[in-house]
């Protein structure tokens, strides 16, 4: 009721994200390799904690409200659905990201390993990906409530982090177990008995009801091929790698991980909003085939870690050049701006 009326819907969705994404370069600053948190325990200042804290629940909050806000001024349409879902798919792991910098990498007492945070993301998008491999086949959108109780885990994460400090995740909590390694437990164990289980029995009622939007298997399952195969490629990328790319630069492995998945997850969207058939392979999956060979291979030697560079910004590009062509082209055919209630003049 606060937010006035002349404020666009998106203005709030956007908003939440570029908190969220200052959050994350604001500790890339302070901790790049993730070993701030467990080499030097004060090189992330207080406030940062604190300040993450903050930008984690104004966005969640954002993102909460930014639908009601768009019925309220009798605004939604289609540009906001994709603008909000569109943004979120990139702020999962954006989210994700960011808490690794609580925890730290593994430095032989303390932390996790690079290997469990690829597994960490791997299993939080993926959760995301059924989300919206459900509603494209039953038309409606279940949001588990394990998404609220991740939000709510990590503002109070950062809280604790800021007030009590990194060390409270350096000590055991129970029979030997770290905080770390129960949230990783739990996360797995929501994942694989209640969301996923959760997506599979409301695409069976939605079968039973007959109200399934697509016919054969086929056509059901096509949209997880371009997200699995892409798991694959980046998996075998990252157990392959004969310069151990991901224990050297996790940080921008994991950040064109989250991109990357992006883009292929935004044009399931699309294509469940718009009832029309996914492509079988995504563009992204060709070229990275091919720099997945050329690092398992050998054949980038000392330059796979400059290759990766040059890669992740090249994707990263091109999925921000993807939403914003997209973005102006829903703006135009559906006669409206993205970031403000005025009509647009007819031409």
């Amino acid at each position: 009721q606060i937010v006035p009326l002349w404020i666009a819907p998106n203005l709030l969705t956007f908003s939440g994200f570029v908190m969220i994404l200052f959050n994350y370069f604001l500790l890339s600053f302070y901790d790049w390799d993730y070993t701030a948190s467990g080499t030097s325990p004060g090189l992330v200042p207080t406030w940062v904690w604190l300040f993450s804290a903050f930008t984690t629940f104004c966005a969640y909050a954002l993102d909460s409200i930014d639908g009601k806000h768009a019925r309220r001024t009798q605004s939604s349409t289609p540009l906001g659905e994709l603008f909000d879902h569109g943004l979120d798919s990139w702020a999962t792991s954006i989210f994700v990201l960011s808490f690794f910098s609580v925890c730290s990498r593994d430095n032989g007492k303390t932390g996790v390993s690079v290997y469990t945070m690829y597994i960490y993301l791997s299993i939080v998008l993926f959760n995301f990906m059924c989300s919206h491999w459900e509603k494209y086949n039953t038309g409606v959108l279940f949001l588990p409530w394990g998404y609220d109780i991740s939000q709510v885990v990590l503002i109070a994460a950062y809280l604790l982090t800021g007030t009590v400090g990194v060390e409270v995740w350096q000590k055991p909590l129970l029979f030997g177990y770290y905080i770390t390694d129960v949230l990783v437990i739990l996360l797995i164990g929501f994942s694989l008995f209640l969301s996923f289980p959760q997506t599979l029995y409301n695409i069976h009622r939605a079968y039973l009801k007959k109200t399934l939007k697509n016919d054969s298997l086929y056509e059901g399952l096509l949209p997880l091929v371009s997200p699995l195969l892409l798991f694959i490629l980046l998996t075998v990328w990252v157990v392959l790698s004969p310069s151990n790319v991901l224990t050297k630069q996790p940080r921008l492995f994991l950040w064109m991980v989250g991109v990357a998945f992006s883009n292929v997850i935004c044009k399931v969207i699309i294509c469940q909003m718009s009832s029309s058939r996914p492509e079988l392979f995504h563009w992204f999956l060709f070229p990275l085939a091919l720099v997945v060979y050329a690092a398992i291979s050998g054949l980038l030697g000392s330059m796979e870690e400059v290759v990766l560079g040059i890669f992740t910004t090249l994707v990263t590009a091109a999925h921000v050049h993807y939403g914003v062509c997209v973005g102006r082209q829903l703006s135009e055919h559906l006669n409206i701006y993205i970031f403000s209630l005025k009509k647009r003049i007819q031409e």
